[in-house]
């Protein structure tokens, strides 16, 4: 039986042809879930998705901080060259993070704002309460 992040990992790849890469680290940056599009040769590497994880997890904590000053964190993103990668806080109401959802996307194949926000948020919000409840402990 897959469990609810591979799951919702599974999920979130299908929503958009853009989507390359969904997966979901805890608040240490460890790979709990990942999921890629079908017939997708990945950019990095195993270990290099790991050590992305960590930096991610990290850099979102630090995002989370200032919340109190500036608003709510929906995503954060990078437009590289070969692709784009985004990053939603998966956190309680006291801006708590519990997971870090892991996104990348195509260059220059859709409106990945609209993607995120229309497609994949939506998401995250309508299950965060299974995401909080099924922390590790």
């Amino acid at each position: 039986m897959k469990s609810f992040f591979q799951e919702f990992c599974d999920k979130i790849v299908t929503l958009d042809p853009t989507i390359r890469f969904a997966g979901i680290a805890d608040e240490d940056g460890h790979l709990v879930a990942t999921a890629d599009r079908k017939g997708l040769k990945p950019i990095l590497s195993p270990e290099e998705r790991v050590q992305y994880a960590i930096t991610a997890a990290t850099r979102q904590y630090t995002r989370l901080r200032w919340e109190y000053l500036l608003g709510k964190v929906n995503y954060a993103m990078s437009h590289y060259a070969k692709i784009i990668r985004a990053t939603i806080p998966i956190a309680d109401e006291n801006s708590r993070l519990y997971y870090v959802l892991l996104l990348s996307f195509e260059v220059n194949k859709g409106n990945v704002h609209d993607i995120i926000m229309k497609k994949i948020i939506p998401l995250v919000r309508k299950d965060t309460n299974t995401f909080l409840k099924s922390r590790r402990n």
